[in-house]
């Protein structure tokens, strides 16, 4: 089953969900600002993406640049930091099996539906 994180506020994140509907694929959506992943969940994201921890961040976030921008902190604490601020994750991303993306552009979904 398709699986996409979605923020219905972010345009972006909007457009993603469009690319599923008009696919006419089944999917599931994770509104991830309330359904918000564990860590071990997080985690997995992270790997099925082939990413680090900190390459998920949306470091225009006034909370990063506010909180964690310039310390030094481990893969473990940026998990951390996106789990307690959702609004920290990039969005939207779209899991499809052992395949994930972050669809930015909104094209990139098209490589795992």
């Amino acid at each position: 089953m398709i699986k996409i994180y979605h923020n219905p506020r972010c345009s972006k994140s909007r457009q993603g969900l469009e690319v599923l509907e008009n696919s006419k694929k089944e999917f599931e959506v994770v509104k991830y600002l309330e359904e918000i992943p564990s860590e071990k969940e997080l985690t997995e994201i992270i790997k099925l993406l082939g990413i680090t921890p900190i390459q998920l961040v949306r470091k225009t976030e006034k909370i990063w640049k506010e909180e964690f921008k310039g310390k030094e902190l481990s893969d473990t604490d940026i998990i951390k930091a996106m789990i307690e601020n959702p609004k920290l994750i990039e969005r939207p991303i779209v899991i499809n099996g052992n395949k994930a993306v972050i669809g930015r552009p909104t094209e990139a979904i098209l490589t795992v539906i």
